[in-house]
């Protein structure tokens, strides 16, 4: 049974990985009302976070090529570092020391007494009202080529909220970029790259850590066998989700979040689910 709680799992993580509804808040949720209603734990969550970034990388190869051949070579002295992709390698750098940072030093908390269903729905609410204001209200007139080192500060702050299951790395992201001006697409396409070696510095940490011990209710083999399924699931989602926002507002992601974080509310209440 643990093996098909843990392809159910993959498949919600590669859902909702990229979409601004909180991957790590559906794996905490959708764990309550599995078989074994249990939490999937923050390893679980990290070392399957590697199957959709995995995904990414492949999405974007050939910007992420480029983006590291001119970031080599600028630091080599064979090319500007006012070249388009030299700026962006060193902004993606940049945006990632806030979440590197505060992971370290909220490790335990991350793991622990962050992992709340109360904190989640409040989360989840909390950060729809955000969505919803800076996709009503952000000007959407920046394209990526006029991201700053201060906006890519930004951002690198907003991704860090992400570490509190509920906020949405994406979601978190996207909604900095709408306020400070950027396209839909644009703050979209730049979450995806800055999440890449976040993600996998994270997840990466978390699976040395799980060799030889079972890290939550999951194996290490299930829970590569979850990496795998989400995997294949994002790849198709990223391609859906940048030609939605290209033309779409994000109001049925807000709706959702707040309907979401309602119902673990009075799941919550209820006694149904435990906290």
């Amino acid at each position: 049974m643990q093996w098909i709680e843990a392809i159910i799992l993959g498949l919600v993580q590669g859902l909702t990985e990229f979409l601004p509804v909180s991957s790590s808040a559906h794996l905490r949720i959708v764990g309550e009302f599995l078989p074994g209603a249990a939490d999937p734990g923050a390893a679980f969550t990290a070392i399957t976070q590697l199957g959709t970034e995995a995904a990414v990388l492949v999405f974007f190869w050939k910007d992420i090529i480029r983006i590291l051949k001119a970031w080599f070579a600028a630091v080599t002295g064979r090319l500007s570092h006012s070249d388009p992709d030299v700026r962006m390698g060193w902004l993606i750098i940049i945006g990632t020391l806030p979440i590197v940072v505060l992971g370290l030093l909220f490790e335990d908390m991350i793991d622990t007494v962050f992992r709340t269903l109360w904190l989640t729905a409040t989360m989840l609410v909390v950060f729809a009202v955000l969505l919803a204001f800076a996709d009503a209200y952000g000007r959407q007139r920046k394209p990526l080529d006029q991201l700053s080192v201060r906006d890519g500060i930004l951002f690198g702050f907003a991704q860090a909220l992400a570490l509190i299951p509920g906020v949405s790395r994406s979601g978190g992201t996207i909604t900095a970029g709408l306020l400070m001006g950027y396209t839909r697409e644009a703050a979209a396409r730049y979450s995806f790259l800055l999440a890449v070696p976040a993600v996998f510095g994270s997840g990466f940490y978390k699976l040395i850590g799980s060799f030889g011990e079972q890290s939550g209710p999951y194996t290490l083999g299930q829970t590569f066998v979850a990496t795998v399924v989400g995997f294949a699931v994002a790849y198709f989602i990223i391609g859906w989700f940048l030609k939605y926002v290209s033309t779409n507002s994000y109001t049925l992601f807000v709706n959702y979040r707040i309907i979401l974080g309602l119902f673990v509310y009075i799941m919550l209440g209820a006694g149904i689910i435990s906290a």
